[in-house]
């Protein structure tokens, strides 16, 4: 009886298994339908230059309201005077409107690409062994195609979730400092974002090099972006007359200074799980040194050598400072007048950007290097909490398609929407399901790409958690 019932058990834990996630190669989720939205997202060129967000934006609204979405669902709004800059606003309306929506972020806009560049045309998805390659084709328009198709197939399920599901895809992610659209539906139509949290891009799963799923990212939190310009200015004079001062070397000599820095380590709830995790899983010799790293206080020297093995581990662990651009004088034979150096810095949360402006000041030490604010002001957002309610459903779900792969909390150092949302009290987290080796998707480089198999996955993945999520009460 017991042997009988333990098969029972897991035939039903196999069956559960297997309608999750399906046999290869099938078609009864709608996967063909998927394949077809995907290749049309990836191919309407959206990048600043030459494509128009609009033109998708409107693309995916169409086959929304193909689907059944009354008009009043499906929203794209563009912004007065830049018709290309579309966003999409849908929802499905839940079962009671006091509860607070879930929010599908995703941006739609891409980073320029270059055909002469590239192997194949970059606005063209091709199917190549076992990858996907295009522009876009995850960063991030994979996320943006998967929440889109999940609306779809909710409304063919006659799926009423509790609470109101609303997905945005949006423009300008890649060019904030043009145009962002959560900035404009911020300022605009707040009401539309509106939500219990988000999710969003920023993280991922990794892959071993046997292509073997190793852990799943969940990310919360996120850096601050934020330049500085350090500019010298001198009389300058014939190249013959060397004065003691020169722009050049006294910028250089800040430079030097501020590389010979590092901002100190520092620990949130996100970056220790995360570290606590790879003292676990990395081998001995690395885990000896993030244990040292996790100690109190923390090893520098560990730090040291753990930053050779990973740079990622690195910004994760601090605020970190680098120089990115250079520009100086006016002759070859003459002293420069000016010299001037843009300082890329990715603070932690909880650091000020005032006060990192003013540990290079102190660093430079030099009154006639002027130190200021390059571009938009960087904007500062707290690290929203992981939850059981946001990691349970995650946990569960993942635990179904990729048995025993650990769900692992990350900070980005990079910069997402994600930061707007959370500035507003929206916690945000990145949640794809989306796995890549070591070399990551080449987004923003030459020949980006994502697995097929990871992006099938990855809709499989989103499309269950959000059920769970959306289903949940308070």
């Amino acid at each position: 009886m017991e042997r009988r019932a333990r098969l029972r058990s897991s035939t039903m834990i196999a069956t559960t298994i297997c309608a999750l996630a399906g046999p290869a190669g099938a078609t009864d989720d709608g996967e063909a339908a998927f394949r077809e939205l995907y290749r049309e997202l990836v191919e309407i060129n959206t990048t600043l230059s030459e494509g128009s967000c609009t033109a998708a934006a409107e693309a995916m609204a169409a086959r929304l309201r193909v689907a059944g979405y009354p008009e009043r669902a499906v929203e794209v709004l563009v912004p007065a005077n830049q018709p290309k800059d579309g966003n999409l606003v849908a929802r499905l309306e839940g079962r009671d409107a006091a509860l607070q929506p879930i929010l599908l972020l995703a941006h739609i806009d891409v980073v320029e690409a270059k055909r002469a560049d590239w192997e194949r045309d970059p606005f063209k998805l091709v199917e190549e062994k076992g990858f996907f390659y295009a522009r876009g084709a995850s960063d991030d328009k994979a996320m943006a195609s998967i929440f889109t198709d999940s609306l779809i197939r909710y409304r063919k399920e006659g799926f009423r979730p509790r609470r109101t599901i609303t997905l945005a895809l949006t423009c300008g992610e890649e060019t904030s400092r043009i145009h962002n659209g959560v900035i404009w539906l911020i300022e605009n139509r707040p009401e539309l974002l509106r939500a219990k949290f988000a999710l969003n891009e920023g993280a991922s799963g990794l892959l071993d090099e046997n292509d073997r799923p190793v852990e799943l990212g969940i990310q919360a939190g996120e850096k601050v972006y934020q330049d500085f310009t350090l500019e010298t200015a001198n009389v300058g004079g014939h190249s013959a007359r060397p004065e003691r001062v020169n722009a050049i070397n006294q910028l250089a000599a800040a430079l030097s200074r501020i590389a010979s820095y590092q901002f100190p380590i520092e620990l949130n709830p996100t970056t220790r799980a995360y570290f606590e995790h790879q003292a676990q899983t990395a081998p001995s010799e690395v885990a000896a040194d993030v244990r040292a790293v996790l100690a109190n206080p923390p090893s520098e020297e560990a730090a040291e050598r753990i930053w050779s093995r990973n740079p990622s581990w690195n910004g994760t662990l601090r605020t970190t400072c680098v120089a990115t651009r250079i520009e100086g004088g006016h002759a070859e034979n003459a002293l420069p007048q000016r010299a001037k150096a843009n300082v890329n810095c990715r603070i932690l949360p909880g650091t000020t950007i005032e006060t990192v402006q003013e540990q290079l000041t102190r660093l430079v030490a030099d009154p006639g290097v002027r130190i200021s604010l390059q571009g938009d002001r960087g904007i500062t957002a707290p690290v929203p909490p992981l939850t059981p309610q946001v990691v349970d459903p995650a946990k569960r779900v993942a635990a179904q398609i990729w048995p025993g792969v650990p769900l692992v909390p990350t900070l980005t150092p990079g910069a997402t929407d994600g930061r707007l949302l959370n500035s507003t009290g929206i916690p945000t987290y990145g949640l794809s399901g989306l796995f890549h080796d070591a070399e990551g998707s080449r987004a923003h480089g030459r020949n980006e790409r994502i697995r097929v198999k990871s992006l099938l996955e990855g809709r499989r993945f989103l499309h269950e958690v959000v059920k769970i999520y959306a289903d949940a009460p308070d």
